[in-house]
């Protein structure tokens, strides 16, 4: 079966076909985890697909919270978008340098913020780079400011308080997207605080899960829905999307989007938030 909502997807072929349309514009949202020590940032500046702009999720965020990358105020994100010549009327297109983590959280974000013109791109940099497409290896020029006009859905942002709620009276299953030895508990957590373990009822569905172990690329719609439904997902009941900060939880959301789910909110400061709190409950 195809996709209900394939918009969200766009291969290499149709980016580099589109590369010059003037209402087209390519963000990197490229992040590492703290233990992989590389800087996103520079490797944007060293080498990027032409017209690229750089979107960091640790700036473009709520600098005042103590958990990371958290939704900045909408004034915030306006204010940064704009800078990046990002905004009303143009088609979005996201991909980061691992092939497809970070750049469903950026995703995810426009679409809070009220633009749904946005696409990730199928295999990302890596898949872009080794069918040899262009790129460009010197630093980027300032791009030209464009007009972004803010419009939040909540229906897409989940709290604590929420998600708490939404457990205990049945209303909505909690997808956890991290590796299953840290959903466990066998593993400890990389941040400094937060407890090994996983809120109680929750599902456990890593995101690599999502793409094909080859080619990077997201899975088609049947074993989609397959991966889903066998991890015990039922496709038909609200959910609610999480990992360890808020990152690859956005692959979730982009999952059931494409499958026709459009309101599928995650649960923002994921585990980070839940499991540094000793008065919340886990399990192991």
């Amino acid at each position: 079966m195809p996709y209900a909502k394939p918009d969200a997807l766009v291969s290499t072929a149709w980016l580099a076909d589109h590369l010059d349309a003037p209402d087209v514009r390519v963000v990197d949202a490229s992040w590492f985890f703290p233990q992989e020590g590389r800087d996103p940032r520079t490797e944007h500046a060293q080498l990027r697909i032409p017209g690229a702009v750089f979107f960091d999720i640790d700036e473009i965020a709520d600098t005042t919270s103590h958990l990371p990358h958290m939704l900045p105020p909408p004034e915030k994100f306006s204010s940064r978008v704009r800078r990046l010549g990002l905004g009303d009327g143009v088609r979005i297109v996201i991909y980061d340098s691992v092939g497809l983590r970070s750049a469903a959280r950026v995703w995810w974000m426009f679409r809070v913020f009220g633009h749904d013109d946005v696409a990730i791109l199928d295999g990302g940099l890596p898949k872009w780079l080794a069918e040899g497409r262009p790129v460009v290896e010197e630093r980027p020029e300032p791009p030209r400011e464009r007009h972004f006009t803010a419009r939040v859905n909540n229906l897409l942002v989940k709290d604590r308080h929420q998600v708490a709620r939404a457990l205990a009276d049945g209303r909505a299953q909690l997808i956890d997207m991290r590796p299953a030895d840290r959903f466990a508990g066998e593993a400890p957590e990389p941040r400094p605080g937060v407890r090994a373990g996983h809120v109680p009822g929750a599902i456990n569905l890593p995101y690599p899960e999502f793409l094909d172990p080859i080619s990077g690329t997201v899975l088609d719609a049947d074993r989609m829905e397959a991966r889903l439904t066998a991890a015990g997902i039922d496709l038909s009941k609200p959910a609610i999307a999480m990992c360890g900060s808020g990152v690859t939880a956005g692959m979730f959301a982009l999952a059931m989007y494409m499958l026709g789910k459009r309101d599928v909110p995650v649960y923002d400061g994921s585990w980070a938030d839940w499991g540094s709190d000793e008065s919340l409950p886990i399990e192991r």
